[in-house]
């Protein structure tokens, strides 16, 4: 229970204080009660006041610093002609004197301490009690005291911090370092993985050009080959998937379930955009041709992420989307007639949809070109060889 309220209380350093103050006078008070009949004093309820008065900055003390130090030093000019014994402003001197050295830099600390002096001064001068002479050096004792362990703390309090920082820096270093080693040992796998798929596959292509040349002339050696690519291709799946989980990080999705959209997925995706507010022309021309999936992907998602920049940035626009097929690449332009990227503009110039986009078309061998247009908007133009791709159009 004690340990709950300490931390309750350490979360709120202003409840912390102002229960501090409270503290501070309710005990004073009590003090002062119980002392006033028997020394045959009356209660001056003007200095109780003042002595009230004392202990607000004490609840202010590491909120307001130097509005804790003025309102303290009021108080102590204020105590001199009310009463002559000790108020709840001698504890709040201490408390005070001592916070404001502990997180103030130390000139504003200085002048912290000196304000207090010099309203500690005039107040004795005031008063003019006869041991005058003690008091003016028992005050400048007990000022020095918190000064000296106020910037003691102050500096402990400083070299913690620099210890908590430079050991969270050493951790934060120690886990980059971890991860870049795991980094590091997945892509040497993955290249060892990567030559072990490539030659299997390579070996699957000799042993099928192999069996096709002798799959008349002696059908037992053709299928003897057939059957080892049979097994090849198992292993070079099994190969693939081991290659797939090392590359695999913890943060990333679990792959979806429905197959990937591609070229006739276009329309669907241009519908929701015009619902969105872009008006979109697509135009396919050409003769179409079954690309290969990751193709299909790529134009796929190289549309969806132009479109995407003209309805963020093109501003009141119209976008066109053609598509050109020919004999050995596909030709692909996204435009739009918009305001294109302006100076300063955090636009798709500097996105990061961009970067994904040169390394898609960089990945099948292509050129990416994208910028402002001279009439006006932006353009993406992307140009992909088909290779040995382009299986026949399904009729």
């Amino acid at each position: 229970m004690i340990s709950r309220a300490r931390e309750w209380l350490r979360a709120r350093p202003v409840w912390a204080d102002a229960l501090l103050a409270v503290a501070v006078f309710a005990l004073w008070l009590a003090g002062y009660l119980i002392t006033a009949g028997p020394a045959g004093r009356e209660v001056t309820w003007p200095g109780v006041a003042v002595s009230a008065f004392a202990v607000v900055p004490v609840a202010l003390r590491r909120r307001a610093p130097w509005l804790s130090v003025g309102l303290l030093a009021g108080a102590i000019l204020l105590s001199a002609p009310l009463h002559e014994q000790a108020g709840a402003e001698s504890v709040s001197f201490l408390v005070i004197s001592y916070t404001a050295v502990a997180v103030l830099p130390l000139v504003q600390a200085l002048g912290a301490t000196a304000l207090l002096a010099a309203s500690m001064v005039a107040a004795l001068l005031l008063d003019r009690p006869p041991e005058l002479p003690s008091l003016l050096f028992s005050n400048a004792l007990v000022l020095a005291v918190c000064f000296f362990v106020g910037r003691t703390v102050r500096t402990r309090r400083a070299y913690t911090r620099a210890l908590e920082d430079r050991a969270h820096a050493a951790e934060e270093s120690r886990e980059a370092a971890a991860r870049e080693a795991v980094l590091d040992e997945r892509r040497r796998i993955a290249r060892e993985l990567h030559d072990v798929v490539a030659h299997h596959i390579s070996v699957m292509g000799v042993l099928a050009t192999g069996a096709r040349r002798t799959l008349y002339r002696t059908p037992e050696v053709a299928d003897e080959a057939l059957k080892t690519i049979e097994d090849t291709g198992r292993t070079t799946l099994r190969e693939m998937r081991r290659l797939l989980d090392v590359l695999r990080t913890e943060a990333e999705p679990e792959a979806p379930v429905e197959p990937q959209p591609g070229v006739a997925g276009l329309e669907a995706l241009a519908a929701q955009v015009r619902e969105a507010g872009l008006p979109v022309r697509v135009e396919i021309t050409g003769a179409p041709v079954a690309l290969e999936p990751g193709v299909d992907l790529t134009v796929y998602r190289i549309v969806q992420e132009g479109l995407t920049n003209a309805l963020k940035h093109a501003g009141p626009a119209t976008a066109d989307v053609r598509l050109t097929f020919t004999a050995d690449t596909v030709e692909l332009a996204v435009t739009d007639d918009g305001r294109g990227p302006r100076p300063g503009d955090a636009g798709p110039v500097d996105g990061h949809g961009l970067v994904g986009m040169r390394e898609r078309v960089s990945l099948y061998g292509g050129r990416l070109y994208t910028g402002p247009r001279a009439s006006g908007g932006f353009a993406v133009h992307v140009l992909i060889p088909l290779e040995t791709a382009a299986l026949e159009w399904p009729r």
